[in-house]
């Protein structure tokens, strides 16, 4: 959105606050439900395997003070080297120097050296607030208190806030303390906008999602979501995807006996795509082989890793 100066100086005048804030953290900790939480919207897929977020995905919320652009990020970490996770690490860091502020996400009661690593390789550029989810898991006083008084000695944050992003804790209080860390600016997206992602995106994370939480443990690694084809009219959405594995036995864990599990995946992401899309949707879903794409560059950039 481009507006003249009187615009802008109209803006800095009212005190409208507007910017980035990554969401960084280690796998696992709830980043993309904290997101979702906040935004109001589902985002960013969720499951309790690690990596389910791969891309930097941008919530958007507005409010009548201020417009808050959330990052979500991969969970930074360094034990695989493949080129995907080169690629997710390159994007978590990407997300820190591009932000007005950062949020750092840790669980209550749970502070890992791969925290502390991460606390330490986000600098001191720009504000950091550490968010401490999860925290109706163990919410008695006399043990939260003195984990925040611990993590408040790892580094220094401007704030800290207690929250639980399942239940819809300490959110309001999490919104006004990120406000306060934005630049004065006008709005980026328009006021209805809670992402920047298209439909397309929307609707191949969405097949991934259930893939991941369908199969559990099963899941293989190297799994990932293309759209063959997106048509859109008004009164129907007709969406073909493709799940790609590097496997011919994973793709036979992935269809399951008879194809009962892709029936599933495409039945469960059928129904979240016509809440999100407000409409009906007609999915098909198949499974395709392709095997190293992992580890190679290119591939990664065909299958939309940019």
């Amino acid at each position: 959105m481009h507006s003249s100066k009187s615009a802008d100086s109209a803006m800095e005048r009212n005190g409208f606050r507007c910017g980035a804030v990554a969401i960084v953290g280690r796998p696992n900790v709830g980043k993309s439900t904290l997101l979702n939480a906040l935004v109001g919207e589902r985002v960013s897929i969720t499951s309790d395997k690690p990596q389910t977020t791969r891309h930097r995905i941008r919530g958007i919320l507005t409010t009548q003070r201020a417009q808050f652009v959330f990052v979500d990020t991969p969970g930074y970490q360094t034990r695989h080297r493949s080129a995907l996770n080169r690629y997710m690490s390159r994007g978590v860091r990407q997300a820190v120097g591009d932000a007005d502020c950062v949020m750092l996400v840790v669980e209550a009661g749970r502070f890992l050296p791969e925290d502390r690593r991460l606390a330490h390789l986000i600098g001191s550029a720009v504000p950091v607030v550490l968010a401490v989810n999860k925290i109706d898991r163990d919410q008695a006083p006399e043990r939260l208190l003195p984990f925040l008084e611990t993590v408040s000695r790892e580094r220094e944050f401007d704030d800290i806030v207690p929250v639980s992003a399942r239940r819809g804790k300490g959110l309001k209080e999490l919104l006004r303390v990120l406000q306060r860390h934005l630049p004065e600016r006008e709005a980026q997206f328009a006021e209805d906008d809670f992402t920047d992602r298209s439909g397309r995106f929307l609707a191949a994370e969405a097949v991934r999602e259930k893939l991941f939480r369908r199969l559990g443990d099963e899941i293989p690694y190297g799994a990932c979501v293309t759209i063959d084809k997106f048509e859109e009219s008004p009164r129907l959405r007709r969406i073909f995807a493709s799940i790609v594995v590097e496997k011919q036995s994973h793709k036979a864990i992935v269809i399951g006996a008879g194809g009962e599990k892709l029936k599933r995946v495409a039945s469960d992401a059928r129904r979240d795509l016509e809440r999100l899309f407000g409409g009906k949707v007609y999915l098909e879903v198949w499974v395709k082989v392709r095997g190293g794409w992992t580890d190679d560059e290119a591939a990664l950039k065909r299958l939309g890793y940019e």
